[in-house]
C-alpha cells in the first residue's frame, strides 16, 4: 500500500474527538507519512502532535484552520506550515476563542429563551480549547432532543432557528495575511461547501488568490466528482495548487478516514511542493496517494 498523506484534520483542542497522540497513532494504521493538525482558530495541539508523530516516524505539518468573512459568508483557511509560536498568529487565535466564547454564551441564553437546557447543553463547548457549535450539536445529541448533528444544526442552531447566533470573524484577507505572517501557505478550505453560485465561488477564489492564498483543497474525502472538477478548474484557473485531505474529526465517521482521497486531476500542482524538505523530504513521499 502506498503511503497516505493528509493536510486536514482535527484533534479535541477543537472539535475533534481524538488526542494529538491519538490521531497520530490513528494516522500510523493508516500508513499516513505526512500529517498535518488544522484545528479551528488554534494551534494549541501543534507541539504533541508533533511529537507524536516523531514517535511514530511521521512527518508533521503544523497547520491551522482560521474562521473568516467573505461578504457575509462564513469561510474557512487551512494554514500549512505555520509557525505556532508566531507572536501575532497566537494573538489571532488567543483573540477569536473569545469571540467563540461570547458566541456560546449567546447561544446558551437563546436556547434557555427556547425552553432548552442552554447551559448544559453549552457546558462542554465552553470546557473546550476552542468551542464550536459542533460540541453543541453533539450536546443536543447526548440530551436526546436531536437525532444526529446534521439534526441538531437543522432544527436548532442554523441561521433562523432558535439558537442562531451570528459569528464575528476578520476577513478573509485579513485571515490569509495573518496565515503569511506566520509562514504559512494559505488553502482554501473545502470551496465546494459554500452555498455560492458558480460566479460567486470564482470570484471568491479570485479574492483569495489577490489577498495572498497559495492553494485549494481539491481533493477531500466526501467530494464527489463533479465538485473535483469544478474546483480543479478553480485551481487551474487561478493558478492555485491542489490540496487534500480528509477533515477528520472522529473514527465514527467512515466517509472520512485519515487519508483517504483521490489524485489530484491533471494539470494541478500538489500544494506539498511548496512546503519544503523541511516537511515533505522527498517528492515520493507526497505522490504516493492511494
Amino acid at each position: 500500500m502506498s503511503q497516505r498523506i493528509d493536510l486536514h484534520t482535527h484533534s479535541h483542542y477543537s472539535d475533534g474527538a481524538l488526542s494529538p497522540d491519538e490521531l497520530a497513532a490513528g494516522a500510523a494504521a493508516r500508513d499516513v507519512a505526512l500529517l498535518a493538525l488544522t484545528d479551528h482558530d488554534t494551534v494549541a495541539g501543534c507541539d504533541a502532535a508533533r511529537s507524536a508523530c516523531a514517535a511514530r516516524a511521521i512527518h508533521f505539518v503544523p497547520g491551522v484552520e482560521l474562521s473568516s468573512e467573505w461578504r457575509g459568508r462564513e469561510i474557512h483557511v487551512i494554514g500549512l506550515a505555520v509557525d505556532p509560536a508566531q507572536g501575532g498568529l497566537r494573538l489571532h487565535c488567543d483573540q477569536m476563542q473569545e469571540r467563540r466564547r461570547r458566541r456560546i454564551e449567546r447561544i446558551a441564553a437563546k436556547l434557555d429563551t427556547a425552553g432548552l437546557p442552554g447551559t448544559d447543553l453549552t457546558r462542554s463547548a465552553l470546557a473546550a480549547t476552542s468551542p464550536t457549535r459542533s460540541h453543541i450539536a453533539h450536546a443536543l445529541c447526548a440530551a436526546g432532543i436531536a437525532a444526529n448533528p446534521e439534526a441538531a444544526f437543522e432544527h436548532w442552531l442554523a441561521r433562523g432557528r432558535p439558537g442562531h447566533v451570528a459569528a464575528e470573524w476578520e476577513s478573509m484577507a485579513h485571515v490569509v495575511g495573518r496565515i503569511v505572517a506566520a509562514g504559512g501557505i494559505p488553502v482554501l478550505a473545502h470551496p465546494h461547501r459554500y452555498k455560492v453560485s458558480n460566479g460567486q465561488l470564482r470570484e471568491l477564489t479570485g479574492e483569495f488568490k489577490r489577498a495572498g492564498g497559495v492553494g485549494i483543497e481539491v481533493s477531500l474525502a466526501g467530494m464527489g466528482p463533479g465538485d473535483r472538477d469544478r474546483v480543479a478548474s478553480l485551481a487551474r484557473r487561478f493558478e492555485l495548487a491542489g490540496s487534500f485531505g480528509s477533515d477528520y474529526h472522529h473514527p465514527g465517521i467512515p466517509w472520512r478516514p485519515l487519508g483517504r482521497f483521490d489524485k489530484l486531476p491533471d494539470g494541478v500542482t500538489p500544494v506539498t511542493l511548496h512546503l519544503g524538505t523541511a516537511f515533505c523530504p522527498t517528492y515520493a513521499a507526497v505522490t504516493g496517494q492511494s
